[in-house]
C-alpha cells in the first residue's frame, strides 16, 4: 500500500489548558498555542508554510498569520466534522511528504463553556449545511433535538441487541475521570468519581446519563506536523505518524444514521480502523494505550468492538470493573481524561494526549507506550491515527 507511513512526524505541541472561563479571545488562545508549539519545537514563525484549520473555528488563516506573523503559507485548508482531529493531521502529513509546504500547523479553540465566541465567517453563515438540513427538517419536527437525543437512539438500539445494561457504561466515566483527576490541565483535576456518582447521575435522554456527556469548556490546542528527515533534527523526540486515515461510508450521518441496516453498528468506525492497522502494518494486540471518541460514554465500548479489540456485544464487558481501561490495564483508555474528564475540545486533546503518551510526559503515563491509537467521530464521518516513537 503506497501510504504516508513514518514519512512525517509532530514535533511540537501547545495548550492552553481547559477551563470554564479562559477570559481570553479564541484567536488569542491559538496564537499562544502556535507560540507554545513553536517554542517546543525549536522553530519560529517564519518557519510555518501551512496551516490546517476546522471548519468551525471562526479564526482563519488570515487572522492567525497576521496576528502570529507568519506570512508565508504555499499550503492551507480545511477538515470538517466530529472526525477532524485526526483528519487535521492526516492532511498536514500529506502536505508536508509532498513537500507542497515544510512545516505545518493544525489548530483548534473553543469558548464553547463561556460563549466567548467569535462569528462564523460570512460563507459559513450564508450556507445551509447538510447535516443542519437533516437534523432540522426531518429529525427536529418529532422531538430529536439535541445530540445526546441521536446518540441515545443508536445506544438504545445497540443495548436491545446485546442485552446491555445502561449501568455498564458508568465504568467508562469513572476510569476517565480518575485519568482526569491526575491531570493538572483538565477540569476535573482532584475530582475522581465513583460509580454510585454516575448511577446518581441524572437521565438526560435516556439512557444517557449527564455523567456520560463530554463538559463543555473553554481551551485551545496547536501541534506541528513536518517530514520525518526534518524531525529528527528538531528539539523534540519525533512522534511519527505511522498510520492516518479517513472514513465515510453509505448512509453516514452525523449521529442520525438511522436508516441504514444496523444503527447500533459503526461502520465508519470499523472501515477507518482496519485501514489504519492495514497501512501502520500493526494489529489491536500491538497498541499499548487508546484515545477513543469519548464525548459520550457509552460510544467507547461500541468503537472497541469496530476496531477489533473485542468481539462485538462485548465492548460494554471489556470496560466493566475499569481494571482492563486504566493505566496498568490490558488497554489503557483516554489518560488524559479526554473529553469526560479532562474537557472538551472536539477531539484534539486525544491526539496531543497521544503525543504525550509517546514522549513519556503524560500525567497518566503507561510504561512502554510506543504505539498509540486515536479514533475520532465515532458516529458519524471517522478519522484515526497510530503514532509511533520509532519508524
Amino acid at each position: 500500500m503506497n501510504n504516508i507511513s513514518n514519512k512525517a512526524a509532530i514535533v511540537g505541541i501547545g495548550f492552553s489548558g481547559f477551563s470554564k472561563d479562559s477570559g481570553k479571545t479564541e484567536l488569542h488562545m491559538i496564537c499562544e498555542c502556535i507560540k507554545a508549539a513553536l517554542d517546543d519545537a525549536g522553530l519560529v514563525p517564519p518557519d510555518i508554510d501551512g496551516i490546517v484549520k476546522h471548519s468551525d473555528d471562526a479564526t482563519d488563516e488570515h487572522s492567525v498569520t497576521s496576528s502570529r506573523g507568519m506570512g508565508n503559507l504555499t499550503y492551507f485548508g480545511e477538515n470538517r466534522w466530529n472526525g477532524a482531529p485526526c483528519a487535521m493531521v492526516l492532511r498536514a502529513a500529506i502536505g508536508v511528504t509532498t513537500a507542497a509546504a515544510n512545516y505545518v500547523v493544525i489548530y483548534r479553540a473553543v469558548n464553547e463553556a463561556s460563549k466567548r465566541r467569535m462569528r462564523g465567517s460570512s460563507r459559513n453563515m450564508a450556507q445551509l449545511d447538510t447535516g443542519d438540513l437533516l437534523q432540522w427538517t426531518y429529525h427536529a419536527p418529532f422531538g430529536l433535538v439535541s445530540e445526546a437525543g441521536r446518540v441515545a437512539m443508536i445506544v438504545r438500539r445497540y443495548m436491545h441487541e446485546y442485552s446491555i445494561n445502561s449501568d455498564q457504561f458508568g465504568w467508562v466515566t469513572t476510569v476517565c475521570r480518575e485519568h482526569g483527576a491526575k491531570n493538572p490541565d483538565g477540569i476535573f483535576y482532584g475530582k475522581p468519581i465513583t460509580m454510585k456518582d454516575y448511577l446518581e447521575s441524572r437521565i438526560i435522554v435516556d439512557p444517557i446519563r449527564e455523567l456520560d456527556c463530554h463538559e463543555e469548556t473553554d481551551g485551545a490546542i496547536a501541534l506541528i506536523i513536518t517530514t520525518a528527515e526534518k524531525a529528527e533534527k528538531l528539539k523534540q523526540k519525533p512522534v511519527y505518524i505511522r498510520g492516518a486515515t479517513q472514513s465515510q461510508v453509505a448512509g453516514t450521518e452525523e449521529r442520525k444514521g438511522f436508516y441504514r441496516p444496523a444503527i447500533s453498528d459503526l461502520p465508519e468506525m470499523k472501515h477507518m480502523g482496519e485501514r489504519l492497522f492495514a497501512m501502520a502494518g500493526v494489529n489491536p494486540r500491538d497498541i499499548k494505550v487508546a484515545q477513543l471518541d469519548d464525548s459520550f460514554a457509552p460510544l467507547v465500548p461500541m468503537q472497541l468492538e469496530e476496531l477489533g479489540f473485542c468481539d462485538r456485544g462485548e465492548g460494554t464487558a471489556f470496560c466493566d470493573g475499569g481494571n482492563r481501561i486504566r493505566v496498568g490495564g490490558e488497554l489503557p483508555l483516554n489518560t488524559s481524561g479526554g473529553c469526560l474528564g479532562e474537557g472538551h475540545i472536539y477531539g484534539v486533546n486525544h491526539v496531543l494526549e497521544a503525543v504525550r503518551q509517546i514522549r513519556g510526559t503524560s500525567s497518566a503515563q503507561v510504561s512502554d507506550a510506543d504505539l498509540v491509537l486515536v479514533a475520532s467521530g465515532a458516529g458519524g464521518s471517522t478519522s484515526g491515527l497510530i503514532l509511533g516513537g520509532s519508524r
